[in-house]
This record gives C-alpha cells, sequence and structure tokens, in this order.
C-alpha cells in the first residue's frame, strides 16, 4: 500500500474514532440531564463545540438504531400516588407463555423479565391511586390467572439509589456520591396531571420537540419549563432525560444482585456502600421470605458478565454480608415506562377484577 493510501487510511479510521466518541459523549450526556430550553440540542452542541445538526443527526439515527429507548420525564410513582412493588412468581415452564401474556397485559407492570431462580419470573407492579384493588388483593388475582405455583412482594423498604445511565464513554468514575435530598411536600392538582399526561410520552428528536406539548397544553415554555423544575424540586420528577436500551447500546450483562445482610441501622449504612458504585443503578432495601433471604437488591450494568462480576467483586469487597445471588435475565418480556393517569388501569380492572 503506498504512503499516500496509508494516509487517507489513517485519516478515515481517525475520524471514524473521533465520531464514535462524540457519539458516546452526547449519548451520556443526555442521560444526565436533558436540557430544559426550546432547543435542547443547540445547547447540548454548544457544550461539545459541535453544531445543533449534528447533534440532531447522531440522536436520530440512535433512534432509529433503537440505542435510545425513550426521552421524557421520569416520574415518582409513589409521589403520583401510585402503589407499587417488585415481584417475583414461581411458574411452571410451560405455563411461561400464557402468563407473560396475562403479566404483560397490565398497564402498571413496567417490566417483567425471566430470571435464573425457582422464582423465576420478575416484575414490577404499580396500582393506580383510585384502583378497586389493593396491590396485595391485585397481585393475588394475577397468581390466579397465571397459574403461579407460589409468589414473593418486595416492596422498597428503603431506597439508596434508583438512576439508570450507562456509561457509554468508559471514562465514568467508578464510584459518585449519592445525594440525599429532602423534598418539600407537593399538592397536585388537573392542572400538574395535565402537564404530567404529556411529558411523560417520548419527544421527537427535533429542533424544538417540546413545541408539541405547549401548543396541546395552551401554555408557555417557560410555563412548561418551570412546573416541570418544581416537579423535579419536590420530587415528584427525578429527572428529565434519556433511557437507553441495554443490550443494544452493548450492555447485555445485566444483572439484579440480591445480597443477604444485616437488617435495621447497620443494613442501611450498607445499602449506601453498595449504593456508591458507578455501575450500580437501582439500589434497594425489600423485605426477607422463608424462601428467600436476601433483602439489598442491586442493580448492576455490565458490557460482559466479567464486567458484571468485577462490580460484584469490588462491592463484596466493602460490605458485609453473608450471601448473594446474581440473577441475570434469561428473556426480556416487557420494558416501558408506565403511562400514568390513563384509562387503560381501569379497564384492565373492569375486565379481570369484576
Amino acid at each position: 500500500m503506498s504512503r499516500h493510501k496509508k494516509n487517507l487510511v489513517v485519516i478515515l479510521f481517525e475520524n471514524l474514532l473521533l465520531e464514535k466518541n462524540m457519539k458516546d459523549e452526547i449519548l451520556y450526556r443526555i442521560q444526565k440531564s436533558f436540557p430544559l430550553v426550546k432547543r435542547p440540542f443547540e445547547q447540548i452542541a454548544k457544550e461539545l463545540n459541535i453544531s445543533e445538526d449534528e447533534v440532531l443527526k447522531i440522536l436520530q439515527k440512535e433512534k432509529e438504531n433503537k440505542i435510545i429507548r425513550q426521552t421524557s420525564a421520569i416520574f415518582d410513582t409513589k409521589k403520583l400516588g401510585y402503589t407499587s412493588s417488585l415481584v417475583a412468581f414461581e411458574i411452571a415452564a410451560e405455563d411461561i407463555d400464557d402468563a407473560v401474556i396475562i403479566l404483560n397485559s397490565h398497564p402498571g407492570i413496567s417490566h417483567n423479565y425471566e430470571r435464573n431462580h425457582t422464582y423465576n419470573i420478575w416484575f414490577t407492579l404499580a396500582i393506580a391511586p383510585n384502583s378497586k384493588s389493593t396491590l396485595e388483593d391485585t397481585i393475588a388475582t394475577l397468581a390466579k390467572l397465571t397459574k403461579a405455583k407460589d409468589y414473593i412482594i418486595l416492596p422498597t423498604l428503603k431506597l439508596f439509589k434508583i438512576s439508570v445511565k450507562l456509561d457509554t464513554t468508559n471514562q465514568a468514575e467508578k464510584k459518585e456520591k449519592v445525594a440525599r435530598t429532602d423534598f418539600k411536600g407537593m399538592e397536585l392538582n388537573d392542572y400538574h396531571y395535565n402537564i404530567i399526561k404529556e411529558a411523560q410520552n417520548d419527544i421527537e428528536i427535533t429542533q424544538e420537540p417540546f413545541k408539541e406539548i405547549v401548543e396541546k397544553l395552551n401554555i408557555s415554555y417557560d410555563e412548561f419549563f418551570s412546573v416541570l423544575e418544581e416537579f423535579q424540586e419536590t420530587g415528584v420528577m427525578r429527572r428529565f432525560a434519556s433511557i437507553l436500551n441495554h443490550r443494544h447500546a452493548g450492555f447485555g450483562a445485566n444483572a439484579m444482585v440480591a445480597w443477604d445482610i444485616e437488617e435495621g441501622s447497620k443494613g442501611e449504612e450498607i445499602g449506601k456502600i453498595a449504593a456508591s458504585f458507578s455501575a450500580v443503578s437501582h439500589c434497594y432495601l425489600r423485605p426477607k421470605y422463608p424462601t428467600w433471604n436476601y433483602n439489598l437488591f442491586t442493580m448492576i450494568h455490565g458490557k460482559t458478565k466479567e464486567d458484571t462480576q468485577e462490580v460484584i467483586n469490588n462491592i463484596a469487597n466493602e460490605i458485609e454480608y453473608k450471601s448473594n445471588m446474581p440473577l441475570y435475565s434469561s428473556r426480556e418480556f416487557k420494558k416501558v415506562r408506565i403511562k400514568y393517569f390513563c384509562d387503560e388501569f381501569k379497564d384492565w380492572e373492569e375486565k379481570y377484577l369484576n
């Protein structure tokens, strides 16, 4: 190969590398916090010293490739008046397919996975504030409908962290400070509910992605952003951000790791340490059962099982625990954001709870 051709190859490789680094930087940026301004992609472009068109082109491509799952407001289920819990069912292999259809039909089930345990079907369930049934009764109904042999209800006793940010740059610190915020109360009314209904929807990757929302609500940009900021200050909204599709983004080894640790104040200290690891997106204390003796849950995201295991080992080296169990998902049946204050909850209950 001539020197001229070699130089062209080198230049092409360097350009591709720069493009990839920029793409990864933008993807990481929109996961952390999304600019609540009229032209958010223009603001991101200024931060990265590139053009708005470049940012839009990159993100539109990542959206088409299903790397970006959704960009929207992420609300706190509990602060909206919903009751929720993680639930684990034991379902016979031959009944799983039919069970999944029933479970996925419930609008309050946002995540549903098959995992490597006797309790093989794991899902999160939320019940609307005006539900005609309790969370426990709804779970009992689902257990009957799906022919579950056994089940456990695992509500959050203590939340240490919930923040999914996949390190697309490979440059994030291994640990991070998890700030504890004492939120002031906020009384929601119909005006707020209307904004929540719109802000929870996936936005388009365009110059003015909020234009359709403010026009539909008949309010100004400033008013819309002011309400979202109030939601965030009061904890009603966790943040406005993009969520990536883990597997499409290259994070295929995601494990829910359950730990058997002490309860009480000692357990809370241990939970804070586990939550400080950047690769941990979710960290909770949950109840134990005679058939389930793990009470600390950490969701860990890795590109490979080796990456995930390294994080598990690092946590194990820093906390006191009796045993742990990494639960990898063998199948993903459902992963969506809950649509709050929609008619689907009422429709489902009318069909199954009468």
